[in-house]
């Protein structure tokens, strides 16, 4: 039904939206607007492609390029979802939103985020920039540096992604931008007590006072309503690849056969809202001095109630030393094995639990960042400085009610197509929920019935939270330039860098006792089920009500902080480097830089150690390195469209910040002594790069391009188990660690053009292929490639502009993608192969006003998450259904 409303208020839209363009079709035909081309000027999402190509002509360096043209002229709500469609990006959908970037098949943990040039924090516990906080109202553009220069800030071994927010000097658009309209978000259409609208708005302001002085001031807000069901895996008792495990033998052929811990599904109900404030100020002081000041802040908040179904928590399918092998072996009881694990099973007569839980996620995130920036000249020479100061912080809880009941018999289906074989013709309760389409679950009864809900004072009530995380970082730049004229020396530059970050971290925990002894009236709950796969309904009710009625409520206790995981990390940076362009012919022109950058990273890690649960003692610990990283690039000018790009460069990407922690649990009361933990000692990732890029602008507006590279990767960090002596004695302590590195290879095609025959359509296309054999540690029988790997990531944009009127139907496709899953860095998945379908049109109806439409995932493409390394462990799979957005613009 919510489908069906969608689909028609979207035709009625786009039939308005169409009228200019059968308009525009008319006086082409009648010869009445039929220009050249030198005199169109191009706008919205087309000025956007030929500014970026501009940006990537003009470069020294190989670069790929986001060009904002005019505020508000980007088809996307933000920079992640731009990102992501350029070649060799890919991110990761949270929550229905693209996030975290990954860069040439190298995950986010080394790709460097920057804001006009500038490190900044970031609320994530290691170094990780969320894209999607970048709303494109304030950007002006975003510069993707995949090859190395000695001026740029060094961090970045899969490249350097820059944002650049508005410089009123340097802006010529509308001196005052309105934006805001409706979203739908399909997926929570028909989930109860919910509402899938939100919003977006946003006003901007540029005002220049004569010609020297210039203020940017902006206001953005958004709610967020995109609720979605989520099906997912625990993972297996599989002991080799866990060692920690206790496998089963359910067939008896002497080989264990791994069994899943158990399984979930759950409806977040999401609220988010999200609020921005951004200024700057440009003022030039005589012919010689330019003044930038510039600031941003940013606030997330996260409401979400959750309906979840534990099924298994009591280790039923499990089998632990093969204490259950008699529910997978007995009577009607059957399963399906492949590659060594059970992918789906009836356990008749097994009464393995379901847990039913109403719960309250809540998030608080802020992000302020500022800077001040000054450049002087004085005939041949430029000086700038830079001073910039940047605070993160998020707040986090979930609290959650528990109740628990245990149906007689349960089925379940988590292979990759939810199509396992498994034989369930005179099962009639479970033959109706599992079809073999999607994964799924069934029980013998209704777990969800409200007659049939308790709360033993065993089964405690949950607080995880508030945590507490912070990041602040100041940096302080300098840079010198003197201008040449010579034949071949054009330009010497030098500088010198250093930053102060302080990243903590701590977090709370709490239990609540049940203080009912009988079943839970009926009226605290209702249920619901969803379609978009099979699973018993959900038990649903007001998490307040709840646990004000079961608990005497759930306050917070300010004191009850986890001493253990408390951290933090101090990080000194100081760099110098030195560069010079010349100029020259080797059989054609080239123009060419060389340099070398000196990084000098201190650390000083903070924490917390046990020895068999025994008193926590503080920890401190320091370290400390250098680098000395050179970089070439040549340009060579084969002909006035054909260009020729080589670049050399030694690049680094510091540690995770979280993982540097000094916080260890150690045990040695028996054999042999373990542990776990951070790891402070631990080095950078260290890589030596060369690029080559062809690139061919063969017409107005239209490029084919060709770039290779390859990485020898010296060291890389990932979890696994290895030797540490502390204090005389010898533990195996997991965490993370330095690893030997490997090579990655990879080739990326770009081609973009108005089509020569009809020159207001044209068409985006990129495709980048990479091979790595550098892996992860985990699983260690099959270990995963590193984090951010995908063999294949392409994206396709068909586009028409013409009158005001303007239209993007782009697709988006990435092969399976080795990402991390949370904040555990040890936690290593695979995200399956999509195909993401977006639809955008817009009409420009005068000077001042337009009107936009814009629609995600139209073919509403599921994601599917795996374990193991192996496609047929479901990690999670989660249904984020269509977005649609309908806003208008009022500039002037």
């Amino acid at each position: 039904m919510q489908s069906f409303a969608l689909k028609r208020a979207i035709a009625s839209i786009l039939a308005v939206c169409a009228a200019p363009l059968v308009v525009a079709q008319e006086q082409s035909n009648d010869g009445q607007v039929v220009e050249e081309l030198s005199e169109v000027v191009v706008t919205g999402y087309r000025a956007s492609l030929l500014g970026a190509l501009e940006v990537k002509r003009n470069s020294d360096l190989v670069v790929d390029a986001i060009s904002g043209g005019d505020i508000g002229a980007l088809p996307d709500v933000t920079i992640a979802e731009t990102l992501v469609r350029l070649p060799g990006v890919n991110g990761t959908r949270d929550r229905g939103n693209q996030s975290q970037a990954a860069l040439r098949g190298l995950g986010p943990r080394l790709v460097l985020g920057l804001v006009n040039g500038r490190e900044v924090a970031s609320s994530e516990p290691n170094r990780n920039v969320r894209w999607e906080i970048y709303p494109s109202e304030v950007v002006a553009g975003v510069d993707v540096y995949k090859s190395q220069s000695a001026d740029i800030v060094a961090g970045g071994v899969a490249g350097t992604i820059n944002i650049k927010t508005i410089r009123p000097l340097d802006y010529s658009g509308p001196m005052v931008l309105l934006r805001g309209g409706p979203v739908y978000y399909e997926a929570g259409a028909d989930i109860p007590d919910y509402d899938p609208y939100g919003y977006r708005g946003s006003a901007g302001f540029t005002h220049s006072i004569g010609d020297d002085f210039a203020i940017n001031l902006g206001v953005s807000a958004q709610r967020q309503k995109n609720a979605f069901p989520s099906f997912q895996g625990w993972g297996y008792n599989d002991e080799t690849i866990n060692p920690g495990n206790d496998t089963g033998d359910l067939t008896g052929d002497g080989i264990t056969d791994a069994t899943p811990w158990g399984a979930q599904q759950e409806v977040k109900k999401l609220t988010e809202d999200r609020v921005g404030v951004n200024g700057a100020i440009g003022w030039r002081i005589g012919d010689s001095f330019e003044i930038n000041v510039d600031a941003l802040y940013s606030e997330f908040t996260i409401d979400e109630d959750q309906n979840q179904a534990w099924y298994g928590r009591n280790g039923t399918t499990g089998n632990w030393a093969n204490t259950t092998a008699g529910c997978y072996n007995s009577g009607p009881s059957q399963y399906v094995i492949e590659n060594g694990a059970v992918v789906a099973a009836l356990l008749d007569n097994c009464y393995a639990s379901v847990t039913n839980v109403i719960a309250k996620y809540t998030e608080d995130k802020d992000l302020l960042v500022t800077g001040i920036n000054g450049k002087y000249e004085d005939g041949a020479w430029t000086t700038t400085f830079d001073v910039s100061q940047s605070k993160a912080t998020r707040r986090n809880r979930w609290a959650a009610f528990r109740s628990e009941v245990y149906p007689a018999s349960m089925a379940f289906d988590m292979s990759e197509n939810g199509a396992s074989g498994l034989d369930l013709t005179n099962i009639t309760w479970a033959l109706d929920r599992l079809d073999g389409t999607e994964p799924g679950l069934a029980t013998s009864s209704d777990p969800s019935d409200p007659n049939g809900q308790f709360a033993p004072d065993w089964l405690v009530g949950n607080s995880d939270g508030p945590d507490h995380l912070q990041d602040k970082l100041i940096a302080v730049r300098a840079d010198t330039a003197r201008a040449f004229e010579g034949e071949h020396l054009k330009q010497i530059s030098f500088g010198v860098r250093g930053s102060g970050r302080k990243k903590e971290f701590f977090r709370r925990q709490q239990t609540y006792v049940s203080r009912v002894t009988t079943a839970l009236p009926a009226s605290l709950f209702t249920s619901y089920s969803v379609d978009e796969f099979n699973a018993p309904p959900l038990l649903n009710g007001n998490f307040d009500e709840l646990a004000e009625f079961v608990y005497g409520g759930m306050p917070v206790d300010p004191g009850a902080i986890v001493q253990s995981s408390m951290w933090d990390v101090d990080e000194k940076v100081r760099e110098a480097y030195f560069k010079v362009r010349f100029e020259g012919s080797l059989g054609v022109h080239f123009n060419a830089n060389a340099g070398v950058r000196l990084v000098n990273t201190e650390t000083t890690s903070s924490g917390f150690s046990s020895t068999n649960n025994g008193s926590l003692q503080p920890v401190n610990i320091e370290n400390s390195y250098t680098e000395a990283l050179p970089s070439v690039n040549f340009n060579f000018n084969l002909s006035d469209d054909k260009m020729l790009r080589v670049g050399l460069a030694r690049v680094l990407a510091r540690p995770p910040l979280d993982e540097l922690r000094a916080s260890r649990s150690l045990f040695n009361e028996f054999p042999p002594p373990s542990g776990s933990g951070g790891n402070p000692m631990l080095e950078p990732f260290r890589a030596n790069q060369a690029d080559v890029s062809f690139e061919w602008y063969f017409a107005p507006e239209a490029l084919a391009a060709l770039a290779v590279f390859y990485k020898d990767v010296d060291s890389h960090i990932g979890y696994t188990t290895e030797p540490v002596t502390i204090e005389g004695v010898t533990y195996a302590v997991t965490g993370p660690f330095n690893g030997g590195g490997g090579g990655i290879t990879g080739a990326e095609f770009t081609f973009q053009t108005p089509f020569p025959f009809f020159r207001d359509m044209g068409v985006y296309f990129n495709y980048a292929y990479v091979d790595t054999d550098v892996k992860e540690f985990y699983p260690v029988t099959n270990p995963l490639p590193i984090e951010g790997y995908a063999k294949g990531t392409s994206a396709l944009d068909l586009w028409y502009s013409r009158g005001g009127f303007e239209a993007r139907l782009g697709y988006k496709y990435h092969s399976p993608f080795t990402i991390i899953a949370g904040w555990n860095g040890g936690d290593v998945r695979t995200l399956g192969e999509e195909r993401i379908l977006d639809f955008s049109t817009s009409y420009q109806v005068n000077d001042a006003f337009g009107i936009r439409l814009q629609i995600n995932n139209l073919t509403d493409d599921p994601l599917r998450i795996s374990r193991d390394n192996d496609p047929g462990r479901l990690g999670s799979y989660d249904v984020y259904g269509r977005r649609a957005l309908l806003d208008f613009t009022f500039k002037f």
